[in-house]
């Protein structure tokens, strides 16, 4: 995930480095949250898929001081997240 995508996602269309570190910071975090919900390392580079949606939205929470909004309100998916990370493994543990 680019920085340029969470701008724009963020509607954050003026050019500031303040804000720059700051959102580059929260992107880490939420990359960071995602990976420990998962359970595994998650790949963010496809911006098409459920787990950058989840980074997206991870994003604008912790950019507006609402992280514990964040895990309750999506709590289904971060469970679906996990399950589907924890079926991948399994798979790959036993060769199915």
């Amino acid at each position: 995930m680019t920085l340029e995508t969470l701008k724009n996602y963020l509607d954050v269309t003026w050019q500031d480095e303040a804000t720059d570190t700051k959102l580059s910071g929260i992107l880490v975090r939420a990359e960071n949250v995602l990976n420990s919900y998962a359970g595994a390392e998650l790949d963010f580079s496809d911006e098409n898929t459920a787990e950058s949606q989840l980074l997206l939205d991870c994003c604008r929470y912790i950019y507006n001081h609402a992280l514990e909004d964040f895990k309750r309100n999506f709590a289904d998916e971060l469970w679906n997240l996990r399950a589907g990370k924890a079926v991948e493994a399994y798979e790959e543990d036993s060769d199915v």
